[in-house]
């Protein structure tokens, strides 16, 4: 792949803004619709397991070919797949938005997933080419990470904005204008990108990850049956069979050459635990807020703001963290702040105090995440080639949808709302022994 890069200048910035829009849709995505549930399932006569879907079907499809989508963006062009996958992605948002049928709406949140997975490698893959490493490329991610964390959190916003004025639809006809704006801005502002020559897309690879991933998701979540049994044990089967031909494959999809770089390893490990927790929380906790402490819509939503405000000025100033005190010390602080406050708010009192019980709690976990976040995605590319970089924006997103998909599953067959957020702080507690392990004290520049 021919490095995109020239400068940094004012073309480059104004490239990354409409980049780091479309991956603030994608984020957007997972959680906007969380807070609109109860909604949906009145309007659409939707069973409790049918509901789960429309956010799985997201979800699930998303992170599973998230890793066939980094490595297409690196065969096919990370511009051409880019714009390809955002203009599929906002079809796919209109659609939902005039769905009349429980059917459609998840087949249409399964389109968007595809439509997602193609675009946020080839976006994270662009910037990585554009911006070298070092300062530029820090601020760079900063700008990523305060824009990609804070989707979680605005989806959670916006939705009880837009549920309460607009109804459920509204969640999903807002984002079409700012889809279609996103994608003009990208497609006059990115600068086309070549292909690398002389090599194909590793389907065998790709078929047995994606459908491995989808069957232990499913068998993670299922009650103890034959069918979730199966559907286990199948998944573990797949995933072994696409590890074992990684390792002869001509063209791998994960090449041997970037899964044994240390930073990169540990990034993705610490960040598949971070994907458990990310997803969870913006599922469970607006969940609690409506079902517990009977907040409205809008209300559940405006209590997320803080947080918000909070990721995006941790995003903010991480890379500066990270120069001055290393990848491992700063991970260890981020990771510590997000497991104490995961902890805090696992007391979940019927008559929760807002500012004691969720504000102050929730701008702990809004530290830790922004943190993570950032040097994670930072540590991710350390040392990968510039021709792999789609790749590892793939491999990157891929690790935390799955991760966010298969703790979202363990997470809702916990029940309550207490023990899922201790759950959730025990995850950020091991990604904090992990980093500790295994990540180096500062990103090396390659």
């Amino acid at each position: 792949m021919t490095d995109v890069r020239e400068s940094t200048g004012r073309s480059a910035w104004t490239a990354l803004t409409f980049l780091a829009a479309a991956q603030f849709l994608v984020v957007l995505s997972t959680s906007i619709v969380n807070i609109a549930l109860p909604q949906v399932r009145d309007g659409l006569h939707l069973s409790a397991s049918g509901l789960s879907w429309v956010v799985n079907a997201y979800v699930l499809i998303f992170g599973a070919l998230l890793l066939p989508g980094g490595r297409i963006a690196d065969l096919a062009g990370r511009r051409r797949l880019f714009l390809g996958g955002l203009a599929l992605f906002t079809v796919a948002v209109a659609v939902a938005g005039l769905a009349g049928s429980g059917a459609l709406l998840i087949v249409a949140r399964a389109v968007q997933g595809i439509g997602a997975a193609l675009l946020a490698p080839a976006a994270l893959g662009l910037v990585l080419a554009t911006f070298p490493p070092g300062r530029e490329r820090g601020r760079a991610l900063g700008v990523w990470g305060a824009v990609s964390g804070a989707g979680g959190a605005a989806g959670v916003l916006l939705g009880g904005v837009l549920t309460q004025a607009f109804g459920w639809r509204g969640i999903f006809l807002a984002t079409v204008p700012l889809g279609v704006a996103v994608l003009v801005g990208a497609a006059l502002t990115v600068r086309p990108d070549r292909p690398e020559p002389g090599h194909r897309l590793d389907l065998p690879g790709t078929v047995s990850l994606t459908a491995g991933l989808l069957l232990l998701t499913y068998g993670v979540g299922g009650v103890p049956a034959a069918g979730p049994t199966v559907a286990l044990i199948g998944g573990v089967v797949l995933l072994a069979v696409f590890v074992a031909w990684q390792a002869r494959a001509a063209d791998p999809l994960i090449p041997l050459r970037v899964a044994r770089i240390r930073a990169v390893a540990g990034a993705n490990l610490t960040m598949l635990l971070l994907g458990a927790v990310w997803i969870g929380l913006f599922y469970v906790l607006p969940l609690y807020q409506q079902q517990v402490l009977h907040y409205s819509p809008l209300k559940a939503g405006l209590t997320q703001l803080p947080m918000a405000i909070m990721i995006m000025v941790s995003s903010w100033v991480t890379p500066w963290l990270g120069a001055r005190f290393g990848a491992r010390v700063t991970l260890t602080g981020g990771f510590g702040a997000l497991a104490g406050g995961l902890l805090w708010i696992s007391r979940t009192p019927a008559d929760a105090d807002l500012l004691l019980d969720l504000i102050a709690p929730t701008l702990l976990v809004g530290l830790g995440l922004g943190i993570a976040f950032v040097q994670l995605t930072g540590l991710s590319a350390s040392g990968v080639a510039p021709a792999d970089s789609g790749l590892a924006g793939g491999l990157i997103n891929a690790t935390r949808q799955i991760g966010g998909a298969v703790g979202l599953a363990v997470l809702t067959v916990l029940g309550g709302y207490g023990r899922p957020f201790v759950a959730m702080a025990a995850l950020g507690a091991v990604a904090l022994v992990v980093s500790v392990a295994v990540i180096r004290q500062r990103i090396p520049e390659r």
